[in-house]
């Protein structure tokens, strides 16, 4: 799947969430989904975040 089809179909769930949920309620969605794949990147590896959150010294 192309990034450009995930947006969509990204897009047109939040839009779904919108009509029966309300804004807040998508927002909220759009939020958790973001954390969910920052989590998701950082668990495979593929994101590093010791930068932003300091390094572990052992004393």
């Amino acid at each position: 799947m192309t990034s450009t089809r995930f947006g969509a179909l990204v897009g047109l769930a939040l839009g779904a969430i919108v009509v029966f949920a309300g804004f807040a309620e998508a927002a909220l969605v759009a939020f958790l989904t973001a954390v969910g794949f920052v989590v998701g990147l950082v668990l495979d590896g593929r994101l590093d975040l010791t930068d932003y959150l300091g390094h572990r010294q052992n004393r």
